[in-house]
C-alpha cells in the first residue's frame, strides 16, 4: 500500500463509521426521554396491577392475626418480585427509547437513562431531607418502589436496594442495546441492496 492509503469496508459501512464517530457517545436528550418513558410505563404498570389486585380481591381483610403475619411476608416477597419485574420492563423500555433515538451506542444510552433515574431519586431524597418530611417528594408521589420505609437500613432493605439498582441497570442497558440493534438492521438492509 502506498503512504496515506487506508483500507475501507465499503462506502456504506464507512459512512456508518463516520456517522458513529461524529454522533456516537451518550446523547443526554435521548437518555432523558428514555427515563421519562421508563417512569411513565412503571406508573402505568403499577396502576394496572393495583387495579387487578382490587378486582380479584387481594385487598380483602384477613380473618386472623397469624394469617395476616404469614400473608404479609408472602405479599412483601411477591410484591417485591413483581415490582422488580415492573422496574425491569420499565427501564428496558426506557433504554430502548434512548437507544432508538440516539441510534448509536445503545448500551451507553441505557446507562445514561439509569444514571438520570438515579440522580433524580438522590436529588429528591436530599431535598426531602433538607426541607423536611412535608416536602418529601418521594413520599408524596406514588412512584413504584420496593415497599421499605424511608430510613430503614436493614439487611433486607439493603438487599432490596441493590436488587433494584441492578435490575434497572440491566433493563436499561439491554433496552438500549435492543434500540441500537434496530438501526444496525436498517444499515444491513442498506448494505445488501
Amino acid at each position: 500500500m502506498s503512504e496515506g492509503a487506508h483500507s475501507t469496508k465499503g462506502a456504506a459501512r464507512d459512512a456508518v463509521d463516520a456517522q458513529r464517530s461524529r454522533y456516537g457517545g451518550i446523547t443526554w436528550g435521548a437518555a432523558f426521554f428514555g427515563w421519562l418513558s421508563a417512569n411513565g410505563l412503571a406508573v402505568l404498570l403499577v396502576a394496572l396491577l393495583s387495579a387487578a389486585g382490587v378486582a380479584i380481591g387481594l385487598t380483602q381483610g384477613v380473618p386472623s392475626t397469624d394469617e395476616a403475619v404469614q400473608q404479609a411476608d408472602t405479599i412483601s416477597i411477591v410484591g417485591g418480585i413483581v415490582l422488580l419485574v415492573i422496574l425491569f420492563l420499565a427501564y428496558l423500555a426506557g433504554g430502548y427509547v434512548a437507544g432508538r433515538m440516539a441510534r448509536f451506542d445503545g448500551a451507553r444510552q441505557g446507562i445514561a437513562v439509569w444514571v438520570i433515574g438515579l440522580l433524580v431519586v438522590v436529588l429528591l431524597a436530599v431535598l426531602g431531607l433538607v426541607f423536611g418530611s412535608q416536602y418529601n417528594v418521594l413520599q408524596e408521589l406514588d412512584l413504584p418502589r420496593i415497599p421499605i420505609d424511608e430510613g430503614t437500613a436493614t439487611t433486607g432493605g439493603i438487599i432490596a436496594l441493590v436488587a433494584v439498582l441492578l435490575v434497572t441497570l440491566l433493563g436499561a442497558v439491554l433496552g438500549g442495546t435492543l434500540g441500537d440493534r434496530y438501526h444496525r438492521k436498517v444499515d444491513r438492509a442498506g448494505f445488501d441492496a
